[in-house]
């Protein structure tokens, strides 16, 4: 089979305009939604974006192959673009990925589409044929230059005698797609250029291939194990073995088969239940344990602080005493939030800073030779993440100071008119969009009222929160002819997610019918939230459901709050939902996998 069979001029672009990882994938998908390889443009995203996570498919030379296995797509295919500027897409060795083949393949996977896709992997490793492959003109002369380059390579691999390997390896990964295969091709070409004979067993997305025979086995001097996959090891008991994960081999394989080579492997017993995934090396159980994992997470702190410490003496032995003429203000964000009026809007803001100042960062230092990477986490973060947040928020204390009084006093001169409209905005903005931004807005309202003293507001939010789920339970007991048997099902759990203030558990129900459901839901959850602050109800905790309900003051009169907007919601959505037939109602449609 031809490489053209899943790369033609329909699935290249010549010139990607992404400047991030984020932006290439988007415009590849593209590609191949547009060639009409995809069935779910966004779906197959999602599973491309959850391998990624497992490791980054960015391998050296510029290259990077990212790919999923999924029925979201409708045909195998290849979509190749080229990135000339290059992004940065946590490549293996720190460089800018210029070329991307991005795979998409269906659950059922071809042998030969496997096969195509290891000769393209093997020839991903030399610079020389990617400089080629970058300076196409054209689609049609990419193409040549991938089938023409293929072919060859399973022409020398047909051509190459046998010969009994001291080294034997076994390579996979969960996907089986793509890193399989550079793996065993990066052990082979670097065995091939250290005169080492080596055979690979690879276990990929159609199944195990090449496997090592019981005489080649006896007569290896080691294996190497290079999988995050399930491997039979009873084979290799009493030989020598080393077992990393697959990324290993694509990354050092020259380092790796050194390794092997020199002695380092140990002698492999066997083990019950042992499924050759690496783990890592085992620590002393109990407090020891404990020990050890409190102070790792405590040390960037002990260094940061004490750092600080020590720079605040150039202003004075006691810089650090407001009361001393030498204090000087620089401190932590969030205690500063906490001691400078700021409250719960500084502190969030200080976290927030915190944590995109930290990226940043991280970001910058990937720069950074490599004999200072190892003081990156205990270093580098810690001081310059503590430094940077205590001064920007140190500039910010004043405004936020002056916005989280003006909230205050806002909320002490509301008169029982307003607060009642202000109960009813707010329960009706958390079944908006159902645990989404505005739900989360309206939430974030409430909390930092409750910081500010004031408990009227979170209760409100609260009691709409609670309605979406509980009024789609109560709809599909009062109407059952309006749902089918999945959506009677998940009704009984929805009550149990009401009850938790778990706002999300009616967003199957919106998803299926938005139109009905969501306007049902916000006028219920707004006449909670407005009969919430009627009744003057006041909640002192930030969540928990009925397991704060103890709390509230005037609890009977807040339950009646949300059974009634829960009732109202659920009467909408029965008189608005047309009643299904028959066979709908029993037998339900078919997940279409989305």
């Amino acid at each position: 089979m031809e490489v053209t069979s899943l790369i033609s001029t329909e699935t290249i672009n010549l010139r990607l305009h992404g400047h991030t990882k984020s932006e290439i994938l988007d415009e590849l998908i593209e590609v191949l939604a547009k060639a009409g390889k995809l069935i779910d443009p966004q779906a197959f995203r999602e599973a491309i974006l959850q391998r990624e996570e497992q490791f980054s498919t960015g391998l050296e030379n510029g290259v990077a192959i990212p790919h999923a296995r999924t029925d979201a797509v409708r045909t195998p295919a290849i979509a190749v673009g080229i990135a000339p500027e290059g992004v940065d897409y946590g490549s293996l060795d720190h460089q800018p990925s210029r070329i991307f083949f991005l795979i998409a393949e269906t659950d059922a996977v071809a042998e030969e589409h496997l096969k195509i896709l290891a000769s393209l992997s093997r020839h991903m490793r030399d610079s020389h044929y990617i400089q080629r492959l970058l300076q196409a003109g054209s689609a049609n002369e990419l193409i040549g230059l991938l089938a023409g380059d293929a072919q060859a390579g399973n022409a020398v691999e047909a051509a190459a005698a046998p010969s009994m390997p001291r080294v034997l390896a076994v390579t996979g990964c969960p996907t089986g797609i793509a890193h399989t295969y550079m793996a065993a091709d990066a052990l082979k070409v670097c065995a091939e250029r250290m005169e080492q004979p080596i055979r690979v067993e690879t276990r990929g997305a159609i199944g195990e291939r090449d496997r090592l025979t019981e005489q080649e086995i006896a007569a290896a001097d080691v294996i190497v194990i290079a999988s995050d996959t399930r491997v039979d090891m009873d084979r290799f008991v009493g030989k020598k073995l080393i077992r990393v994960p697959v990324r290993e081999a694509i990354r050092d394989p020259k380092g790796l088969l050194e390794r092997a080579l020199s002695g380092e492997a140990t002698v492999y017993a066997g083990r019950e239940g042992d499924d050759a995934v690496p783990r890592p090396a085992a620590t002393r159980p109990g407090i020891y344990q404990h020990l050890m994992n409190g102070v790792s997470n405590m040390l960037p702190f002990v260094v940061g602080g004490g750092i600080l410490i020590a720079l605040s003496f150039m202003f004075g032995i006691d810089a650090f005493d407001p009361d001393s003429p030498d204090h000087h203000p620089l401190a932590v964000g969030g205690f500063m939030a906490a001691h400078s009026g700021g409250g719960f809007l500084g502190g969030m803001i200080a976290g927030l800073l915190g944590g995109y100042l930290m990226l940043a960062i991280g970001h910058l230092c990937r720069t950074l030779p490599r004999s200072l990477r190892g003081v990156e986490t205990v270093l580098i973060y810690p001081v310059m993440g503590l430094l940077l947040t205590g001064g920007l928020m140190y500039l910010l204390l004043m405004p936020l100071a002056a916005i989280n009084s003006a909230l205050v006093n806002w909320l002490a001169a509301l008169g029982v008119g307003n607060l009642i409209l202000l109960g009813t905005l707010l329960g009706g903005l958390m079944a908006v969009d159902l645990g989404g931004p505005v739900n989360k807005a309206a939430y974030t309202f409430g909390i930092a009222a409750l910081a500010a003293g004031n408990h009227l507001p979170q209760a409100a939010v609260m009691a709409g929160g609670m309605v979406p789920p509980l009024a789609m339970g109560v709809a599909t007991l009062l109407f059952r002819s309006r749902f089918g048997a999945n959506e009677r099902r998940a009704g009984k759990s929805c009550f149990v997610l009401g009850a938790s203030f778990i706002t999300e558990g009616a967003i199957p129900f919106a998803a299926a019918d938005p139109l009905r459901v969501l306007p049902a839901c916000i006028v219920g959850s707004a006449l909670a939230g407005g009969l919430s602050m009627y009744f003057g109800c006041q909640l002192p905790a930030p969540h928990g459901g009925v397991f704060v309900i103890p709390l509230v003051e005037n609890p009977f009169h807040y339950l009646l709050a949300i059974a009634l907007g829960s009732l109202v919601s659920a009467l909408l959505v029965g008189s608005l939902k047309p009643a299904l037939a028959l066979e709908a109602r029993v037998n339900p449609p078919h997940s279409s996998g989305t």
